[in-house]
């Protein structure tokens, strides 16, 4: 199932695109858990992305904080 939607995290608008299933997953899934796909936006650009892993890793705060609570929610 794809989730997204945005949160504000100090301010700063994060959009994100989460691909979670009802199981999780060690081959597939961030940390062998349910998420196996996650895009965030900063401003249109692209702040991390995993496609059955790591593209690009969260660096700015306010991806790392979004990343944290998606990662608590769906994984």
């Amino acid at each position: 199932m794809w989730t997204n939607g945005s949160l504000l995290i100090d301010g700063t608008v994060v959009k994100y695109w989460v691909k979670h299933y009802d199981e999780p997953s060690e081959d597939y899934g961030i940390d062998g858990g349910r998420i196996s796909k996650m895009e965030l936006r900063v401003g249109g650009k692209v702040t991390l992305n995993y496609d059955r892993g790591w593209d690009i890793e969260p660096e700015d705060e306010a991806s790392q904080l979004a990343y944290a609570v998606l990662m608590k929610q769906y994984n």
